[in-house]
């Protein structure tokens, strides 16, 4: 094999790659790219690490055909401290490969494309487009409250429901809980053209690179293939696949309260620069956790917001709204900052029932085509 790149070209092609390469795997393979050239004058890069994986098709002189792994890392590297336009790659009957621009080169061990794991199949017939912007935007909503960790596996993830106008998702850690719906355009790319009905979970890992993929221009589309077991997102030149979380779902609508007897309506950006205030308290990292918390008081059309730790304490005021009894509350100030943030609206509404239950957060003018709330558990407060 060999072929003939433009250096900033095959630079710009691999950075998307390196997301879904994997770092630790037993398997060498999966730690490199594997290349593809044939005569057409195009080389398919691939990079699988056993749970997502990228796919990205770059223009080259191919003056021999041929697929072979390279070690991503290395390949990276080299292509780095290359100079000149052009980078040839050459890879021998003896799998040595050898990355040449001018008089510099650079030699390393390549593996066989047939080593290479399994790749899911690409193209299904059932399948929707949605605006990269509208997808974008409702990860960036509820991706805070993903769990990493979580001995439930459903819960390592992003929840998805698609129907013909409208995309829901929702993400819960334990603690914290985010779902958010948008009525939307959603072409429909079934094969059978039956409605789309689509429920699935995406993994932590894989919607925190699809985030960093996805573009906000209102024209950019992305068309996503759906099987039982994997998802696919061609977007642009690039195509991002994944596996998906098997499992039911939390009955999420069960566990959120509806009926709370306290309202108080305050403003977003004036109650997070407090709690920010409040976070030079609140973080004293004592162990590697953080050990104090935030108390939010209601009292009359007052917010008061204190925090007390070694490292000190702080007091401030908010004027608010309110409907219903006093209260005095507490939450981890880190999370809260995190769920205030997810919403964009200038006021938010916050309802609670007792300093032990939970407090959802909503807009305080919610819009027509988009619905979002976000849950989040208190703290005990010590005496």
């Amino acid at each position: 094999m060999k072929i003939i790149f433009n250096r900033q070209s095959i630079s710009d092609a691999v950075a998307p790659l390196m997301c879904a390469v994997s770092g630790k795997s037993t398997l060498s393979a999966a730690e490199g790219i594997l290349m593809e050239a044939d005569q057409s004058g195009n080389c398919v890069m691939t990079t699988f690490d056993l749970e997502k994986g990228m796919r990205v098709c770059v223009e080259a002189q191919v003056e021999e055909a041929g697929s072979a792994i390279i070690n991503a890392q290395k390949f990276v590297q080299t292509l780095r401290v290359m100079e000149g336009e052009f980078v040839t790659l050459t890879v021998n009957e003896n799998m040595q490969a050898c990355i040449s621009s001018g008089k510099a080169s650079h030699k390393m061990t390549a593996l066989p494309a047939s080593d290479y794991p399994t790749i899911p199949r690409l193209v299904t017939e059932d399948g929707f487009v949605i605006g990269q912007s509208v997808l974008k935007n409702m990860l960036s909503k509820v991706m805070y409250a993903m769990a990493s960790n979580d001995q439930r596996p459903v819960l390592n993830g992003c929840y998805f429901r698609i129907t013909n106008d409208e995309i829901l998702t929702v993400s819960c850690d334990s603690y914290k809980l985010a779902k958010c719906s948008f009525k939307t355009e959603i072409e429909n790319k079934n094969e059978d053209q039956s409605a789309l009905k689509f429920s699935f979970i995406i993994p932590t890992k894989t919607v925190n690179e699809l985030f960093k993929l996805l573009k906000d221009d209102e024209r950019e589309t992305v068309r996503i293939y759906m099987s039982r077991k994997n998802i696919v997102f061609n977007i642009g030149a690039m195509i991002f696949f994944s596996r998906l979380i098997e499992g039911q779902y939390i009955d999420f609508d069960r566990i959120i309260l509806t009926t709370h007897r306290i309202f108080a309506t305050v403003d977003r950006e004036r109650m997070i620069s407090a709690l920010e205030r409040a976070a030079l308290v609140t973080e004293e990292k004592i162990a590697g956790s953080v050990r104090s918390h935030v108390k939010l008081e209601f009292a009359d059309e007052l917010l008061k917001v204190s925090a007390v730790s070694t490292l000190g304490s702080t007091y401030d005021e908010i004027d608010i709204e309110k409907e219903g009894g006093n209260i005095l509350i507490a939450f981890n100030n880190r999370f809260l900052i995190d769920s205030l943030r997810a919403s964009d609206a200038e006021t938010v509404r916050l309802s609670m029932t007792s300093a032990l239950t939970s407090m959802n957060i909503e807009p305080a003018c919610p819009q027509e085509d988009q619905k979002e709330l976000f849950m989040l558990l208190p703290v005990r407060m010590k005496e």
